[in-house]
């Protein structure tokens, strides 16, 4: 599970930087105040909606050869596999890819014209969301170019796009990679490839629902299959060596043999053995195996995350999104961040859950700062701050879980600069210098009590189904809310000062709570295109949230909604009584889970996180209009290059920076390559 809560600045003293379970990498709270970066440029690009930065490797130099052979031989594993996230965005997307990198790398025509200018910038869109649908919204991008004109661009570089691939990019076929429409047949109305064109919503329930697995330890089924009908009947394409994406999966086997071999201990070298040997049979059992394995490593200097993990991308859950982040320990930071896993126990005794709704004894919460040494397919240009895994909820229960923060994602984007909207959307002087003060820690405190408490917290009542099954396509956002909601009610709680990790507990609550009802009824809405609803699942989470806690609050005053000069604010009253109000949408949200209420967790989703005030939202956007930074950010990664002696072998490892976007995503294309199209 992953986080994306954007984190604004470092700050001196005792602080958490956290993660929660956000796909998306995206800064969820755009009015956060500015810093000064530092002397290493940071920024790379900016076009449409998007900015990519680069981050750094700090203690590279500190590594020993074999942990940097390690690291070295984890990153190519995880880019042996990017061709299979765009195969799984869509199933065009390899083939358009391959065409307009052709244009562009071979075109010698007018590179001065509009239409040029608008070719480049939908290319480097489709390289940032791995496809032709938007990273976050997951909607179609469309080209500000016409048909004609990449027919021409076509002809002039002797380059084939044909039929349905080229059509689909102007015609509004499969407009959305993930449609999460009440109305809709989810599955059949959503682009993305992890079913064949032909199944349907029911397709897969009544394929999935006739599969019997161990109650106690159940395995993730259909993780890492793509779901076909084959003379009409449903049948598994198994994602591994010699079956679907064989080609890359070979190769990363290839790089995960040689790391394993550089191992840094039995546990990990066990893990890593586990992991080839899923990659090789495809099988689910050795997949559990290897995470078991994988979360009980824990002394290692390095990690990783590697595999078909996050099912975001699926509109019915069950599919894993191929993602890979390679992580190297940060050990003063993650000492500090100990601090809260330890109180993980008393978290979860004292909120406001059902007393059979708590957990008994929460096990395994481990918290760590990590270095990122390299990322690539759903982590990549798009990456998280932190996550949490692994998934599987028996795995977590039994055997805990590893919850990371990516300090150095986290530092690149504090030092890229904040966006100037605070003092537009917050409401008066004070909601300003609360943000400005206490801002930074209130984002990372929330986040770490997410992931942390919030993700570890709670049980499902005996005889239950998994969230999957009972909640469905509302799954993921009850969840993100759930943990969010957890956070939010002990962001006002003297505890945190206690235990040294705030200094005014009260204003870092307030300053928190203006923060999430400011994002959640405003701000994210720069996000959207005007009239469109909400469908990305944790921007659907804060909102539910946000507007709940509204409706509830503005009965008795404790939330106001002011219009000034024409502009809509939020003015929280009374943040004791607004806590509260958290704690009654916490303590409901988990009786959904834990009861798998799916009536009441459709009810809650669409009646509050769904739909969107046009009015409030066409002000949003003409508020935000004036404002240049891009609403969403993404990263090129360090390249890690090897130097070798005459015999081959490597005594050595430089670490670059890419001058430019395009150029790693050509030479990315270039050499991982892997998959036809």
């Amino acid at each position: 599970m992953k986080s994306t809560f954007f984190i604004a600045m470092a700050m001196s003293g005792l602080l958490l930087i956290s993660c929660g379970d956000d796909k998306n990498n995206e800064q969820q709270n755009p009015d956060v105040a500015e810093v000064v970066a530092d002397n290493f440029d940071y920024q790379v690009d900016q076009f449409a909606d998007l900015k990519v930065l680069r981050y750094q490797i700090p203690g590279w130099d500190d590594l020993s050869l074999d942990e940097q052979k390690l690291v070295y031989y984890l990153t190519q594993a995880g880019l042996a596999g990017r061709d299979i996230m765009w195969a799984q965005n869509y199933r065009h997307n390899l083939t358009i890819r391959k065409a307009l990198e052709n244009i562009y790398t071979s075109y010698n025509g007018d590179k001065n014209s509009e239409d040029w200018k608008n070719f480049e910038i939908y290319l480097k869109r489709v390289w940032f969301s791995n496809g032709i649908h938007h990273h976050y919204s997951t909607a179609k991008i469309k080209p500000d170019f016409s048909a004609d004109y990449l027919r021409s661009l076509l002809t002039a570089t002797g380059t084939t796009l044909e039929g349905e691939a080229f059509d689909v990019i102007f015609n509004d076929k499969d407009a959305k990679k993930v449609n999460l429409s009440k109305d809709a047949d989810i599955v059949l109305e959503s682009a993305i490839n992890f079913y064949g064109p032909d199944v349907t919503n029911a397709d897969v329930e009544r394929f999935y629902g006739a599969i019997e697995v161990d109650s106690e330890e159940p395995i993730e089924v259909g993780l890492n299959t793509k779901l076909v009908k084959e003379n009409g009947v449903l049948v598994e394409k198994v994602y591994k060596s010699g079956g679907l994406y064989g080609e890359a999966i070979d190769k990363i086997i290839y790089w995960l043999e040689k790391a394993k071999g550089v191992a840094e201990d039995e546990k990990q070298a066990t893990a890593l053995g586990l992991l080839i040997d899923y990659y090789k049979t495809g099988d689910l059992e050795t997949w559990d195996d290897y995470s078991v394995a994988w979360v009980n490593s824990t002394e290692g200097d390095i990690d990783w995350i590697n595999g078909f993990i996050e099912v975001y991308n699926d509109p019915k859950g069950y599919k894993g999104s191929y993602e890979t982040i390679v992580e190297i320990k940060d050990f003063d930071m993650s000492k500090k961040m100990a601090v809260l896993s330890k109180e993980a126990q008393w978290f979860e005794d004292n909120s406001p859950l059902m007393p059979e709704h708590k957990k008994k004894e929460v096990k395994g919460v481990s918290y760590k700062t990590v270095i990122v040494a390299g990322e690539a397919g759903d982590a990549s240009p798009s990456t998280p701050i932190g996550v949490n895994l692994p998934n599987n909820n028996w795995i977590r229960q039994k055997h805990g879980s590893k919850s990371v923060s990516l300090g150095n994602i986290i530092n690149a984007y504090n030092n890229a600069g904040g966006s100037g909207r605070l003092e537009e959307f917050a409401h008066d002087e004070e909601e300003i210098e609360l943000e400005k003060k206490y801002g930074q820690l209130a984002d990372k405190l929330h986040t770490a009590l997410h992931e942390v408490v919030g993700h570890a917290s709670g049980q499902i009542n005996p005889g239950v189904g998994t969230p999957k099954e009972t909640l469905k396509s509302y799954k993921s956002t009850i969840e993100e809310g759930r943990a969010d909601l957890f956070g939010l009610y002990y962001l006002m709680d003297p505890k945190l000062q206690e235990l040294g990790l705030v200094e005014d507990w009260e204003a870092t609550g307030k300053a928190a709570y203006d923060g999430y009802i400011r994002n959640g009824l405003l701000t994210q809405l720069i996000r959207l295109e005007l009239g469109d609803d909400v469908e990305e699942s944790h921007m659907r989470n804060r909102q539910w949230v946000s507007a709940w806690a509204f409706e509830k609050g503005q009965v008795d005053g404790v939330i106001e909604k002011v219009t000034r000069d024409g502009k809509t604010y939020y003015d929280i009253k009374d943040y004791n009584k607004l806590r509260e109000i958290f704690g009654m949408l916490l303590k409901e949200t988990q009786r959904i889970t834990s009861e798998g209420d799916y009536e009441a967790a459709k009810a809650l989703v669409e009646d509050y996180g769904v739909k969107v005030d046009p009015v409030i939202h066409k002000e949003v956007l003409d508020r935000n209009s004036k404002f240049k930074s891009a609403p969403y950010s993404g990263f090129v990664n360090p390249v890690i290059v090897p130097s070798t002696n005459d015999a081959g072998e490597i005594t050595g490892f430089m670490i670059k920076q890419p001058d430019t976007f395009e150029e790693q995503m050509l030479n990315y294309s270039k050499e991982y390559g892997y998959l036809s199209n």
